[in-house]
């Protein structure tokens, strides 16, 4: 069972943070690409209330489908994570329709992706419609060396998926549309 680890830091801005990157030697490993999440469910909410997630991922024309089981109580988020290319991402969410699930939450952001040498985990840059965020993904240990050595501490990890933080940001900002979008 792949487990994914992993924590989000909030930035100021992005250009700050890839200055900050470069000087701790993270070099940018993809492009800059627009990710669009459309998350799945049932219409009485089954896997949101279970702590499960169903996503299709497009980006760069290639389609994804990921499953996400419930997250562990940690400092971290820590949850089972499936994977697998979509050769026909459209043709799929006609299956899933088919299925019972419908559109629950669509959410969109520009990821960059960054590595340093040997390390063993992924630095990613997220600018979303919400602020820019680095997610850091990787073993626990890894995860706390790098955000300290980023100059972040462990009370500033965000747990929190893009979907709840964006359900605050509604509160808080009247008449914000329901999805995630640029």
């Amino acid at each position: 069972m792949p487990v994914e680890t992993e924590i989000k830091l909030r930035l100021t801005d992005a250009a700050s943070a890839r200055a900050m990157l470069d000087q701790h030697g993270y070099r940018q490993s993809d492009p800059r690409t627009l990710e669009i999440d459309q998350v799945y469910d049932r219409p009485d909410g089954e896997l949101k209330r279970s702590g499960q997630l169903l996503r299709v991922r497009c980006a760069a024309g290639r389609w994804t489908l990921t499953y996400k089981g419930p997250c562990q109580p940690d400092r971290y988020k820590s949850r089972e994570e499936i994977e697998s290319d979509l050769s026909d991402g459209a043709a799929f969410v006609q299956i899933l329709s088919a299925l019972g699930y419908s559109p629950a939450f669509r959410y969109e952001k520009f990821r960059t992706k960054f590595t340093a040498g040997d390390q063993p985990g992924l630095v990613t840059l997220d600018e979303t419609p919400i602020g820019s965020f680095l997610e850091l993904e990787g073993a626990g240990d890894w995860i706390d060396r790098t955000a300290a050595a980023l100059g972040f501490s462990p009370a500033e990890y965000i747990t929190a998926s893009y979907a709840a933080l964006y359900q605050q940001y509604r509160k808080e900002h009247a008449g914000v549309p329901e999805d995630m979008r640029f």
